[in-house]
């Protein structure tokens, strides 16, 4: 299994958070890199692996998930997971901006987002 990136997610209160969010991250170097208005992706120009999340909502989900893992296959891991008798929060679906992913629940209650861009 080949895991290209993962990435932190921040759930903030409201879009007026984001700003402030953003601003102070951009104190360590991060800048933005996508906004979709309800999740913005700040990165390091440096090392673009290197990214934060700000969450307002998930649009897809009922819950935010607490961290992103990009891999290469996300078939074959969904599989595995599912073997493993791991709590599938949310099931694989492709998503209408090129990712396809599913949430799977860690044994410390953290939500997990497993993805694989579809452009790659």
């Amino acid at each position: 299994m080949t895991i290209r990136r993962i990435v932190p997610n921040i759930q903030v209160e409201s879009a007026e958070a984001l700003p402030p969010s953003r601003d102070f991250y951009g104190l360590l170097g991060f800048e933005e890199v996508m906004n979709m208005g309800w999740v913005t992706t700040l990165a390091s120009p440096s090392n673009p692996t290197a990214q934060i999340s700000l969450f307002t909502e998930e649009r897809t989900a009922a819950v935010v998930p607490d961290l992103s893992v990009e891999v290469e296959d996300v078939d074959a891991v969904y599989a595995q997971v599912t073997a493993s008798g791991a709590e599938i929060v949310r099931e694989l679906r492709d998503e209408e901006w090129g990712v396809r992913r599913f949430f799977v629940r860690d044994p410390n209650g953290r939500v997990v987002n497993v993805l694989t861009h579809k452009d790659r």
